[in-house]
């Protein structure tokens, strides 16, 4: 598929006469897809049932006019004001009890059916009227799912879905009470109705309440999302998307993605390298203007896979963010690096956020491609060379990665509710993993844990995976010349029991935790040979091999036949080796990359995408400080 660029516009904002203009003007930018309307449920209805689409009718024949294909938003992420007067329970409320105003966005919880029914009501009257309009290419569904904490509500409206998905989930109280161990506080109940939502508790609740909760709470995300698809796809043969976020995990994305078509996300670098990465201060100042090398990369091939192989940016930072606790600019040269490594892992599309910067309200120190006053901002000549760029390219054929990292939404949830050791979490195990990986010069895949992985792959890593279900260690056996879990992998049954089996309780593996310690940042177990775990360990016992050991003589590394264990969480010189070993094991060639230089093979090419602000240089390529180099593979080879 041949790669197109796009950009996010809102007619709303701007007198109707300027849109002609914008419209002609994104087309000779190179810009093939515009996305619209996400919040404008104000202008489509601004009072109950008095429908205004006159004026998206004519911004979608303007903008469709010209050769732009349109992704139209639903606008259930903004309600009105006058929907608050309808439905005055409809609001989120947080942990402490409080409830959402009015005056932002986001500010719904997805557990009013109420709110539901208005929302599948406005999908459908924008899918009668628009559903076959030949401009309209895609539906965008709702707008980043969980932004600003909203995944998680408080709500009396969520009490009484949790309380009826409970009932559902376990048949009967007792059932229940001896999942959650109830008898642990005398926490026992007597019924479902008894049941509250796991906050305001003197100490802290039951993990199993909450990973409970954790767990209803995403599959009310799901099912908001699904009332929207159902409403629409009777009315029309566009696909339908939703554009989620960078380090949100708050529901599974899996789950959603599986009644969607094209997964997209939303990609700012820079923001997220000041407020979503842990890194020392060091790293940041390093990239503080082009973005963590890997956390980008990191989204590109997770969504790829929650959208089954088909997915986009639908928002590209192209200048200073107004989000993040500092905000500087891109480096010159680093929009075009970021849409070509997003187009290198599989994006169909690359939109931009967004055409014109607003002069007003909450993102008015958001960078566009123009100024408010029309000026062109420093993003725009890199968008018009990324066009030229792309077009030389051509059509990009992704292949099957030789390794692959299970992810798992629900273990983030797990160890969110009983981390044990502060500098352990979930997405920072499963980060350095894909960094490591990276660092050898690999391409990486991702597979849900519920999903039986393709064939063919020489490496599997499942780190911190809390759940093993029946047959996942047969699958990922399988699947692949070498599994390799741990830490904290199989440590919890879905109740969040230590499984009776024990941890992990591998049946291809003579591997036990006979206990866990977790350290403070400055202190580390050092292993044999060099590298250390930090954050947590696994003290194992058990007759498989030990690849490794501890300079204490523990266990750090156990393996056989094809199945490994690891014991803490690896520091970068200890990934390094445990990654080296199973190149050797498995007779996979590693490309070891300078620091901030990283590779991403496709069926045609090699992409060189060189995040820092000097020269690099690889296997005889040279490349200039932010930019990307596309080989043929043959030359790439030859170098």
């Amino acid at each position: 598929m041949k790669p197109e660029l796009g950009v996010c516009y809102y007619p709303e904002h701007w007198p109707e006469e300027m849109w002609a203009t914008d419209a002609a003007q994104m087309v000779e930018t190179g810009l093939s897809w515009v996305r619209i309307g996400e919040f404008a449920w104000s202008r489509m209805e601004p009072t109950p049932g008095d429908l205004q689409f006159d004026w998206l009718d004519r911004a979608i024949e303007v903008l469709g006019a010209v050769g732009l294909k349109v992704v139209l938003g639903t606008p259930t992420a903004t309600p009105p004001r006058w929907m608050l007067e309808k439905h005055p329970d409809m609001l989120a409320v947080d942990a402490q009890g409080q409830p959402c105003k009015f005056g932002s966005r986001r500010h719904y919880c997805f557990s009013h059916q109420g709110y539901i029914a208005e929302c599948a009501r406005i999908v459908r009257l924008m899918g009668e009227r628009y559903g076959r309009n030949p401009h309209v290419a895609a539906w965008q569904i709702d707008n980043e799912y969980g932004c600003h904490d909203t995944t998680v509500s408080y709500s009396q409206p969520a009490l009484r879905e949790f309380q009826w998905w409970l009932a559902d989930q376990y048949g009967s109280v007792d059932a229940l009470n001896a999942a959650w161990g109830n008898v642990f506080w005398s926490m026992e109940y007597a019924g479902f109705d008894q049941i509250d939502l796991p906050n305001l508790t003197v100490t802290e609740p039951n993990p199993a309440h909450v990973l409970a909760f954790r767990r209803f709470s995403s599959d009310q995300v799901v099912m908001f999302n699904k009332a929207q698809v159902d409403a629409l796809r009777p009315l029309t043969d566009a696909p339908l998307l939703h554009n989620y976020m960078g380090r949100v995990l708050d529901f599974d994305h899996f789950k959603v993605g599986a009644d969607l078509d094209i997964a997209t996300w939303d990609s700012y670098p820079i923001g997220f390298l000041s407020d979503r990465l842990e890194a020392d201060e060091a790293h940041k100042a390093a990239f503080l203007q082009q973005g963590d090398p890997d956390m980008q990369a990191f989204h590109h091939d997770l969504y790829r896979a929650v959208g089954r192989g088909r997915w986009w940016v639908m928002e590209q930072q192209p200048g200073p963010v107004n989000w993040a606790p500092y905000n500087p600019a891109p480096l010159p040269g680093m929009v075009r690096l970021w849409s070509l490594e997003a187009v290198a892992h599989g994006a169909e599309v690359v939109s931009y956020f967004r055409w014109r910067q607003a002069p007003f309200a909450q993102e008015q120190m958001h960078a566009g491609l123009l100024t408010p006053n029309n000026t062109p901002a420093p993003a725009m000549a890199e968008a018009r060379q990324t066009a030229v760029d792309l077009a030389e390219l051509g059509a990009l054929t992704q292949t099957q990665a030789d390794v692959a990292i299970v992810f798992d939404y629900a273990s983030d949830w797990a160890w969110a509710t009983q981390p044990q050791g502060a500098g352990f979490n979930y997405f920072r195990l499963v980060f350095s993993a894909y960094r490591a990986l990276r660092r050898a010069g690999l391409s990486v895949d991702f597979i849900a844990a519920s999903e039986t992985p393709k064939t063919g792959y020489k490496l599997i890593l499942a780190p911190g995976l809390a759940t093993l279900d029946d047959d996942l260690e047969t699958r990922l056996t399988e699947g692949c010349d070498l599994a390799i879990l741990g830490p904290r992998t199989s440590a919890i049954t879905r109740d969040f029991q230590i499984p009776t089996s024990g941890r992990p309780g591998l049946s291809g593996l003579d591997c036990e935790v006979d206990l866990v310690e977790t350290l403070p940042p400055n202190v580390q177990r050092d292993v044999n040979g060099g590298g250390a775990a930090q954050h947590w360990v696994d003290r194992l016992s058990g007759d498989a091999p030990d690849l490794l050991t501890f300079v204490d003589g523990t266990s750090a590394l156990k393996g056989e036949n094809g199945l490994w264990y690891l014991a803490g969480f690896p520091d970068e010189a200890l990934w390094e080796r445990v990654i080296s070993m199973a190149a050797k094991t498995v007779d996979l060639t590693l490309h070891a990359m300078p620091e901030g230089l990283r590779r991403r093979e496709t069926e045609q090419h090699i992409f060189l995408i060189n995040y820092t602000a000097a020269l690099a240089l690889w296997n005889g390529h040279e490349i200039a400080a932010c930019d990307v180099v596309i080989l043929p593979k043959g030359l790439a080879a030859q170098g």
